[in-house]
């Protein structure tokens, strides 16, 4: 029996230290694939530093008016960027009224934490008309928590992204620049589309050149502008109607 036991007991280990070295592998990969992430630009860091309506409250970055407000926007990021990257739209776009909730996800990823909405809600009851807004995979968390929560959101806003879920295209605002074709290959709806000419997917943020990612022919500038304009003309639709 003695015989039997230690070969046992050697297999055992052997699998044992396997399934460790393959947990330890598997981990850093993930730690060594979020590391490599966008940074935000210097045009964005510097409107932290420049601005007095931005405040930082745990993983989130607020940008008020000038004046009181009932209308938010929860922006959810691109995969992999740092959330700043946003703030030149965000910024643009609290200047038309409306308050602007930047979340940061866990390891720059939108997926582990696509209901962080839930707590921005919570967190902020003088708000009556919520929009929940993202870029690409942000975009896609956040079609996916208006599908689930669509009597806590008046609207949802993608950009560089396409309805995932059950929403209602009416309430959707999609825009995507015209060299990001694979966006529009998805979009099977009619209802409340942009298309910015010259356009591509990253110039929704101040990041840099995306990876697979078409140079664009106008400036980010344009692009955030001429998105900001669509946002607003659609936020007004929807509290018009």
């Amino acid at each position: 029996m003695k015989t039997e036991k230690k070969p046992l007991s050697r297999k055992l280990l052997v699998a044992g230290s396997i399934v460790l070295l393959a947990a330890v592998l598997l981990t850093g990969a993930f730690f060594w694939y979020v590391s490599d992430y966008y940074r935000a630009e210097d045009v964005a860091l510097e409107i932290m530093e420049q601005d007095t309506g931005i405040t930082v409250q745990d993983n989130l970055t607020i940008l008020s008016p000038s004046y009181s407000t009932d209308t938010a926007i929860i922006f959810y990021p691109g995969a992999k960027v740092e959330a700043e990257a946003y703030l030149p739209l965000l910024d643009q776009i609290r200047q038309t009224g409306v308050t602007c909730i930047l979340v940061h996800m866990p390891f720059h990823m939108a997926i582990f934490d696509s209901n962080a909405a839930d707590d921005v809600i919570e967190q902020f009851p003088s708000i009556e008309h919520w929009y929940i807004a993202g870029h690409s995979m942000g975009g896609a968390m956040a079609s996916q928590y208006a599908a689930n929560h669509s009597d806590q959101v008046d609207g949802l806003i993608l950009l560089g992204s396409y309805i995932y879920g059950d929403y209602p295209d009416e309430d959707t605002l999609t825009i995507y620049g015209s060299l990001n074709q694979s966006v529009e290959d998805h979009i099977h709806y009619t209802e409340n589309i942009v298309e910015i000419e010259g356009g591509n997917h990253a110039q929704f943020g101040n990041y840099g050149p995306q990876k697979r990612d078409l140079p664009a022919t106008i400036s980010a500038e344009e692009q955030q502008a001429q998105t900001v304009d669509a946002i607003q003309d659609f936020i007004h639709q929807q509290q018009t109607q």
